[in-house]
């Protein structure tokens, strides 16, 4: 797959036909391992470098649009560039392959997971997979939280979500929200505060002429009309509104897939920030408030996502699949295809509908600014959301509810405490932060190292 840009090309590639780019878009469906990180890397390389679709520059420019939308950006900018190349069902196309082979693969380790999860190797890999999960949400607050807070005000912000959720169980929208505002105000009446940078740098390469360079016109597809705006969103409705209306007379509006459409519908419009930013709110809906998985599944689930190709929020269908594997197996299957929709659907009307006219306000504050203090409250979000998880991990049994006094402390903290799991954490943790190893290599060793602790302890 990779190979060394030539710079000297002078003639752009030939043009694509929407069937050499269907091949090309399944392929990425399967190879999209790494997170939203490694994903937009293997777009970046297949598609500028080597295939020279779109101009660095291009690409760079649809990627920074993709991430000021809530939702899923690698996802976001393969369904962009495939729209930009072959209009709307060439979004389509991309889109759905991007998402699809993960969605198969998930379905069939959800059930594995749920139908042979307590048998003993099963079982020793997750008891090894489990505490890597809680460095890995640790490693990806500090990434997150190493680009967004660039100044004290910020790291302000990401201390107050932090001690709003971790204090006062606040909710995650009542935490976006407040913080839209205040990027807000703060963009209006202090903006030199809120002027970081979310973009992705300059472009600084030359791979040779592009079919989309810079200099290429907008296609006539690209161009601003309101008649098309008002299609995608009167079209993207209707596909809400059927399956949700159907869930709601065949089953009732109490009925678990009902809600789960309704719930992952809030859900795809809170993703500011990527997987990682959605994850609490789907904890606290998914785990606290219909009680569908419990902490343990929600981690199992989110290391599935971690070593499956596609985007992390894929954790979405393992959510859906176990909540629903009650009923029936059938069940678990349609709500796994449910929530997906459901939760993809959102992104796919962003572009579609919002491509042509979002990107002129791209660099503005008052658009930017709100963003910038949401980025810095999922920091403090995601961090609570480590600790709980850690919690929950390393000390099975739970915590007191009630602290002892400080010289209490270290004997209460060593009290059932699991030492091979917090090791294993520990080690998870070094290898993430120190030695900048993958996730998917990570996950690997501490399922080996959890199987071998588990046969040996049991």
């Amino acid at each position: 797959m990779t190979s060394t840009p030539s710079t000297n090309v002078q003639t752009p590639p030939a043009d694509v036909s929407f069937m050499q780019a269907l091949r090309f878009w399944l392929k990425l469906g399967f190879i999209s391992f790494g997170g939203p990180a490694g994903q937009i890397a293997i777009m970046h390389q297949e598609l500028v470098e080597r295939r020279r679709w779109i101009s660095e520059r291009r690409f760079l420019h649809a990627l920074n649009y993709c991430m000021v939308l809530p939702g899923p950006e690698a996802q976001q900018l393969a369904t962009y560039i495939g729209w930009l190349m072959h209009r709307t069902w060439g979004g389509i196309v991309a889109g759905a392959l991007f998402v699809l082979p993960s969605l198969i693969l998930l379905i069939a380790l959800s059930w594995i997971y749920s139908a042979f999860g307590n048998v003993p190797f099963v079982a020793g890999l997750f008891y090894g997979i489990k505490p890597a999960v809680a460095a890995i949400v640790l490693q990806a607050a500090h990434r997150i939280g190493s680009r967004a807070l660039k100044n004290y005000w910020l790291w302000g912000i990401a201390a107050a979500a932090f001690v709003a959720i971790f204090a006062f169980n606040a909710p995650f929208p009542a935490i976006i929200a407040v913080a839209a505002c205040v990027g807000y105000l703060g963009g209006r009446y202090i903006p030199q505060i809120f002027q970081t940078s979310n973009g992705h740098g300059k472009a600084d390469k030359d791979y040779g002429p592009a079919l989309i360079d810079d200099d290429t016109p907008p296609p006539a597809h690209a161009r601003f009309r309101l008649s098309h705006l008002l299609t995608v969103v009167v079209s993207g409705v209707f596909l809400w509104l059927l399956p949700m209306a159907l869930l709601t007379s065949l089953m009732g509006w109490q009925h678990t897939l009902t809600q789960m459409g309704w719930f992952f519908t809030k859900a795809a419009l809170l993703t500011f920030g990527g997987a990682y930013a959605v994850l609490p709110y789907v904890y606290q809906g998914a785990v606290t408030h219909y009680g569908w998985l419990t902490p343990s599944q929600m981690m199992d689930g989110l290391a599935l996502g971690e070593t499956t190709p596609g985007p992390l929020i894929m954790v979405v269908a393992f959510v859906g699949f176990v909540g629903a594997y009650p009923l029936s197996v059938g069940s678990a299957i349609l709500a796994a295809c449910l929530v997906t929709w459901f939760t993809f659907l959102p992104s796919f009307i962003f572009i579609l509908a919002g491509g042509p006219l979002v990107e002129r306000t791209h660099d503005e504050l008052r658009f930017t600014a709100p963003l910038t203090a949401i980025t810095a409250a999922v920091v403090g979000v995601i961090g609570n959301l480590a600790l709980f998880f850690a919690g929950h991990v390393l000390w099975p049994a739970g915590l007191p509810a009630v602290w002892p006094s400080l010289a209490d402390l270290p004997q209460t903290i060593a009290h059932g405490l699991d030492i091979p799991a917090a090791v294993i954490s520990v080690l998870a943790a070094i290898a993430l932060f120190r030695y900048k190893r993958k996730v998917t290599e990570v996950i690997a060793a501490c399922a080996l190292l959890g199987l071998l602790t588990y046969l040996a302890t049991h």
